[in-house]
């Protein structure tokens, strides 16, 4: 794993891995330099096969406060093919958040502002904080939330999306839990052993078929019910109910004992 400056990534002897912003001195907003290090992290990430799920999450005490306003001034003074560069750069770091493989869960306190609501979109689950403040800021800057939006509109829907977007209204995580962006909040205070638990509900489930399952999920999401579509999922509960995995899951069952996971897919047989 690369050296960051921008991000710290840990992984725990458990199998999964953490995903931290770290500019606390800057509410983890990003810049291009957070940018760059997140899609590189994200990219050696998705190369371990092995890894159960990954978390993303803000040091200190905000999640993060979106685009780095100092770097946004920098590049207003730039030509606007430059600007499509960083545009571009944002985006792949999107569609790579979205994309991974492995199951992603982001855990949200303090603020939310900008494209940190973007990063929160793209990943499978968010829990948070319930006096965390979340924010679609851009319009009040001048600005759009462009490329966030197709991920913000799959995760909370075309009106809420309108709403905040255009009043640039600040929102609880209550309210973020209502709107399914947050899928349960918490007192700030019990936030980290809520994690705790999710990590050892996560822990608990086969790695090879939580991969499958977000893929499978994908592929319905996306596509029309088709015949294509049809034979893919058939195609998925096959392959998973005779991979190593799914008979040991279903001789643990049998068994009543706790299953042994193992993480190597090298075994699982393709279609």
């Amino acid at each position: 794993m690369s050296d960051f400056s921008t991000l710290e990534v840990i992984r725990d002897p458990r199998g999964f891995a953490t995903l931290w912003l770290s500019r606390e001195d800057k509410n983890n907003a990003f810049n291009a330099q957070m940018i760059r290090e997140l899609i590189v992290a994200i990219d050696q990430l998705a190369e371990d096969a092995s890894l159960r799920f990954v978390l993303l999450r803000g040091r200190g005490r905000h999640f993060s406060a979106g685009a780095d306003l100092a770097w946004m001034q920098q590049s207003a003074q730039l030509d606007f093919n430059t600007n499509l560069d960083d545009a571009h750069e944002l985006g792949e770091l999107m569609y790579a958040l979205h994309r991974l493989k492995a199951p992603t869960l982001a855990v949200v306190q303090g603020a939310a502002f900008g494209g940190a609501l973007g990063l929160i979109s793209c990943c499978d689950m968010a829990i948070g904080a319930e006096d965390a403040q979340l924010c679609l800021s851009e319009v009040r800057i001048g600005l759009a939330p462009a490329v966030i939006s197709p991920f913000v509109v799959k995760a909370i829907g075309e009106r809420a999306a309108r709403r905040y977007a255009l009043t640039a209204e600040r929102f609880s995580g209550v309210r973020a839990r209502e709107l399914g962006l947050l899928a349960e909040v918490y007192p700030a205070s019990e936030l980290d052993a809520q994690v705790e638990a999710w990590v050892t509900n996560l822990l608990q489930n086969s790695p090879q078929a939580l991969r499958a399952t977000k893929d499978l999920l994908r592929e319905v999401d996306d596509g029309e019910l088709s015949p294509a579509l049809r034979r893919y999922c058939e195609n998925t509960i096959a392959r998973i109910r005779v991979s190593a995995e799914g008979q040991e899951g279903l001789r643990a069952f049998l068994e009543k004992r706790r299953p042994a996971w193992q993480t190597d897919d090298k075994k699982e047989p393709r279609p």
